[in-house]
């Protein structure tokens, strides 16, 4: 069989150092992902009958892309130690799956960035339209301690749960909206980050698989 010569040999080996700072990447997209799904104060504010789960869908997709590029990872470094056309051109299918994914996931997070806010902040104020609710009231109060907020609205019903609460304090709408922001940014700038990493690996991967099969069409 034959072997890769050269400068292919030095992207040979780039292509195995890539592939494990990708396997790290997806370490780190999978740890990120169970960050935002288990983070106490995240947990907190959508926990409850009728909270929304909009947010969590994206955390999902975090999860099962950082899953499937420790996977893909692992086979790429493979793949190059072992020159193997097969397991290249899969490698290189799998990354053009992930970044479709990627960017399919990207846009649904941006066009429903607003959606979200707009689901916990009608969640919140539900949970503050009747104080006879003690389940309702105790949601709203947990809003108030994580975000250190009150109120949403001018309502006599915000008004009676934020009676003893500082005059400055921010009004829970507007700390919802820096919240999730503050979350969706992380995402996005993982995001952009994996993706660059992603055609690197792409270019490299169909750079060595060339070189193998005109090494071998030389033999």
């Amino acid at each position: 069989m034959g072997k890769v010569q050269g400068g292919m040999k030095c992207v040979k080996y780039l292509l195995f150092v890539f592939n494990f700072i990708f396997w790290l990447s997806g370490l780190l997209v999978l740890g990120v992902g169970l960050w935002l799904k288990f983070d106490s104060e995240t947990a907190e504010l959508l926990t409850g009958d009728g909270a929304p789960d909009t947010f969590f869908i994206a955390v999902y997709i975090l999860l099962g892309a950082g899953g499937l590029m420790m996977i893909v990872g692992f086979f790429g470094c493979f793949g190059a130690v072992r020159e193997s056309q097969c397991l290249l051109t899969s490698f290189f299918a799998c990354l053009l799956i992930i970044f479709g994914a990627e960017v399919a996931a990207g846009v649904f997070g941006f066009l429903n960035k607003e959606q979200i806010v707009e689901e916990v902040q009608k969640f919140y104020s539900t949970s503050t339209a009747d104080v006879s609710n003690p389940n309702a009231t105790a949601i709203a109060l947990i809003y108030h301690k994580t975000l250190n907020c009150c109120g949403g609205s001018t309502t006599d019903t915000s008004n009676t749960l934020c009676a003893e609460a500082p005059e400055d304090t921010k009004d829970c709408f507007t700390a919802i909206t820096d919240f999730f922001n503050e979350k969706l940014h992380i995402i996005g700038f993982i995001g952009i980050g994996v993706a660059g990493v992603m055609i690197l690996g792409m270019i490299f991967s169909m750079v060595l698989c060339c070189a193998i099969r005109n090494s071998r069409e030389v033999i």
